[in-house]
């Protein structure tokens, strides 16, 4: 069976790394081979570029265009290096967050241009888009609730882009809305704001559904 390529999406807090490894696990099960990753990072080059975009490294403010043009090129590093050979050994790959994040949080949220963004993605990745996204739901505020539930008692605080004012994020989950308005083919989503359980049981059937 050739590999496929399944990308996880959402605004912040939605349960993306929870659904990730419950699929994962699902898809081993049934001697699938699966390689996990996340965006930006997933290589030495990617996990610096993270360190840049979401905990200021750099230690100054990134223009909008320096955010989006480090997104991408982390994006063709993990194409071209994790990515494409995976899928071409036959593997699933699934990815916690990929091109949609850019549309969502660098097209609809900061305002960038959309057509210009959709040709810089593509340029990223060569054409190569996943086989299924899917969309984890939920409301804003229920997803910051959960981020201080995550945080409290520990040493971690919120990142940049979590940081950003409540409607940047508003804008964002909207944006996510129009992606999958845009090609419904490709996205599926799901309720995010219910139990693990649920929402592992519909991720894979749109799994299911979508690619087997």
């Amino acid at each position: 069976m050739p590999g496929k390529f399944i990308t996880f999406e959402g605004p912040e807090g939605s349960g993306k790394s929870t659904q990730i490894r419950l699929l994962q696990e699902t898809l081993e099960a049934r001697g699938l081979n699966v390689f996990c990753t996340r965006e930006p990072g997933g290589t030495a080059t990617g996990e610096q570029i993270r360190n840049l975009l979401q905990h200021d490294a750099a230690g100054e403010p990134l223009s909008d265009r320096a955010e989006l043009l480090l997104f991408t090129a982390s994006r063709a590093q993990l194409m071209d290096r994790v990515i494409l050979p995976a899928l071409e050994n036959g593997d699933w790959v699934l990815c916690d967050r990929f091109i949609d994040s850019t549309m969502a949080y660098q097209g609809f949220a900061r305002g960038m241009d959309i057509p210009t963004l959709d040709a810089i993605n593509d340029f990223a990745i060569g054409g190569h888009k996943p086989d299924l996204t899917v969309l984890l739901d939920l409301e804003i505020e229920a997803g910051f609730q959960r981020l201080e539930s995550r945080y409290a008692g520990t040493n971690e605080s919120h990142d940049r882009f979590e940081r950003e004012a409540r409607e940047f994020h508003h804008r964002v989950r909207e944006g996510y809305h129009r992606l999958a308005e845009r090609e419904p083919q490709r996205f599926s989503i799901i309720d995010a704001d219910r139990s693990i359980e649920a929402i592992a049981s519909e991720v894979w059937n749109a799994v299911q559904g979508a690619l087997l």
